[in-house]
């Protein structure tokens, strides 16, 4: 039986426009508003379950905030997002309190559900709360069915048309938005002709090097150099100045994620055609998971249809065409392979695996005391070795955002001493402690605890670093040791294999700890993923952490809602111009910063209306799923290109207008 939604479940800025024996039509203040959910302190069903259906004409961005003792700041927070005017089932499993995944299942119709902060123990709950984010107005939504349930509810969505034939939303109307085959015949030849250019700018290199900076001889490779003036510089194949501009994910496939949708396509082939069959993907098929991944590629249906078997043969200079005409030198992380050594231009990659253990100590963090993390390391690292001498490649990254590092101060070794299994670091550390204190007595006085023995670390202990001041600095120090291993362990693997090119750090999504510096040293270039405004703080951060290494931002991105998609992404504006003003604001903050070389913009072309395979569905592309570029966009890109050079070298002040921001809509 579904509870009722009254006056009192309403949070500051919540008002009931209408309601029933089944929910409730909400007004949301634009400060964000929601309702309590006491129910979560005395239900004990895993699942807490209900429909909501958003009557705005883009996505909202909720969350799910769980307290503890403090009133103030949750423990944890289950941001998700909910598709415009579709009502769709969300179902909330509260194993998800324990803190150990990231990136929960979705259900068919529900987009991008992430966990953020800390585990939270049942007990330990004292208010709950369902509320939407910022946003730029008040929001109205539809709340019904909500219930405590054993079993996670079948979907039911809509038989609606959401999607037309070419990948679109079906329900909006903007300026580039394509209306037949024909047309996008005609604007794809168009595009392909301007293939083969070189870069626009007379001072650039061939690599988009800026020749009006000679730094070294060249080495035949990328490289870096620091001037005695303190600024840090990549440095070209030829020995110019360098710095990395690009869009990340320069490929092709735009994963549209169908299974569960199906009935909200206009078109959809069946996986036998013998044309379009094979832009069917299948993958993710996780065991005890209710849906099993399927996705179509819309995006390289569209360039079939234009250019049929020869797609893939125009579509490689077109799009590295397009890049280079718009001044951009750089195919960022994710890029297709296929374009790596078939078309002259730089790119970065990644070590296509980074070293796991079969037992880890906290989500994706391995036991790296365990032989088995250098032995995965060596390993992974052999696949470095084919592209080991192409001057195209700039470096690679050892890894993307590890999940462990979402938690804001995580201590390491307390994870190793509550993770159950006896694993290397476990040992490692009990072993330490016994070498320093010598006694359990020794031990209790110092981490004001009561130890029979120290085989009771065996057991698994919550928060050790909590119980003292000697707890915390020896958690803390045991934790640094942890980070060191896992930094240099693969990074010394890889120079083995590869000693041409520079190792461009993990792509941190923040600086979650001051300790997450730890092993700067084995990289070439620091790096880091900022969605921000201006980039510069980030940056800083990092040099007074005592990182005296180049820095390059990974991913950041602007999104509006004049186009098809219904979000914005981390960063909201309010046009694609400002999109194109944010993007040139945000590069030339970067590049004035000295230790600051490049940035990589995520990405390349828009997430489907529907959702990725996680559930985004963000406009943040440059180019449309039917590969056409935003105007607006681009025209700031190019002449963001054509000064960034001078703007590093100090002989120009950077771009200090900025765009009309909104609150973002992302998930």
């Amino acid at each position: 039986m579904s509870f009722c939604i009254g006056k009192d479940r309403l949070t500051n800025g919540a008002k009931i426009l209408e309601t029933n024996d089944r929910g409730a039509l909400l007004e949301l203040d634009k400060e964000g508003a929601g309702i309590l959910i006491p129910e979560f302190l005395s239900r004990k069903e895993r699942y807490f379950i209900f429909k909501v259906k958003v009557l705005e004409e883009h996505s909202v961005s909720m969350n799910l905030l769980i307290y503890g003792e403090d009133p103030a700041e949750p423990v944890m927070n289950i941001r998700f997002g909910i598709l415009p005017k579709l009502e769709t089932q969300m179902c909330i499993d509260r194993t998800w309190f324990e803190g150990n995944v990231l990136f929960p299942e979705n259900l068919a119709g529900d987009l991008k559900i992430v966990c953020h902060g800390r585990r939270i123990a049942q007990e330990e709950i004292t208010r709950v709360e369902l509320s939407s984010l910022q946003a730029f107005h008040n929001q109205k939504i539809v709340l019904t069915d909500l219930d405590f349930v054993k079993e996670a509810p079948e979907v039911n969505l809509t038989d609606e048309k959401l999607v037309d034939a070419f990948g679109q939303n079906k329900r909006k109307e903007w300026k580039e938005k394509i209306h037949s085959e024909e047309e996008l015949k005609e604007k794809m030849n168009c595009q392909l002709a301007e293939q083969g250019k070189p870069f626009p700018f007379a001072d650039w290199s061939k690599y988009g090097g800026w020749t009006r900076k000679k730094l070294t001889e060249g080495t035949g490779f990328f490289s870096r150099i620091k001037e005695d003036n303190g600024k840090w510089w990549l440095v070209d194949p030829l020995g110019y100045a360098f710095l990395s501009i690009g869009p990340d994910c320069v490929g092709p496939e735009i994963d549209c994620r169908i299974d569960g949708l199906e009935k909200n396509l206009d078109w959809l082939p069946s996986e036998d055609d013998s044309d379009y069959g094979v832009f069917f993907q299948s993958q993710h098929v996780i065991p005890g998971r209710r849906r099993n991944f399927k996705s179509f590629s819309y995006s390289k249906a569209n360039l079939y249809r234009v250019w049929g078997e020869k797609w893939k043969e125009n579509w490689r200079p077109m799009i590295v065409g397009q890049l280079k005409a718009h001044g951009m030198n750089t195919l960022g992380n994710w890029s297709s392979d296929e374009l790596f050594g078939t078309t002259e231009i730089p790119y970065v990659t990644s070590l296509p695996e980074f070293p796991t253990t079969k037992q880890n100590i906290f989500r994706d963090f391995p036991d790296v005391f365990n032989e088995e993390y250098e032995e995965t390391a060596k390993k992974n690292a052999q696949e470095l070795a084919p592209r080991a001498n192409d001057p195209w490649m700039i470096g690679y990254f050892l890894r993307n955002e590890p999940s462990w590092a979402f938690v804001d101060n995580l201590v390491l070794a307390d994870e190793t001493l509550y993770n159950p299994a006896r694993t290397s670091c476990k040992e490692k550390l009990i072993a330490r402690m016994e070498e320093k204190y010598q006694s359990i007595d020794a031990l209790n006085k110092a981490w004001n605890t009561d130890f029979v023995s120290f085989a009771d670390l065996y057991r698994p202990q919550k928060e050790i670093s909590k119980r003292s001041d000697a707890a915390k600095e020896d958690m803390r120090a045991f934790s640094r040791d942890m980070l060191r291993r896992y930094v240099e362990i693969p990074a010394r693997a890889c120079r083995a294999v590869d000693q041409n090119h520079m190792i461009l750090g993990m792509r941190w999504a923040w600086i979650s700890d001051p300790d997450l510096v730890e092993g700067w040293e084995n990289f070439d270039v620091f790096s880091i993923n900022c969605y921000a405004v201006d980039p510069t703080s980030a940056i800083q951060n990092i040099v007074d952490l005592g990182v005296d290494l180049p820095v390059m931002i990974g991913e950041f991105h602007f999104g509006a809602l004049d186009a098809g998609l219904p979000a914005t992404g981390l960063e909201g504006v309010l046009s694609q111009r400002d999109r194109g003003i944010a993007y040139r604001h945000y590069c030339e903050k970067a590049a004035a910063h000295p230790n600051g070389v490049g940035c990589h913009y995520f990405q390349c072309y828009d997430q489907f209306v529907l959702g990725r395979f996680d559930g985004e569905n963000y406009n943040i592309g440059l180019f449309d799923i039917c590969s056409q570029p935003y105007p607006d966009m681009m025209e700031q890109i190019k002449l963001c290109s054509s000064e960034i050079y001078e703007v590093a070298d100090g002989q120009k002040e950077p771009c200090e207008e900025k765009a009309d921001s909104i609150p973002m809509i992302a998930y």
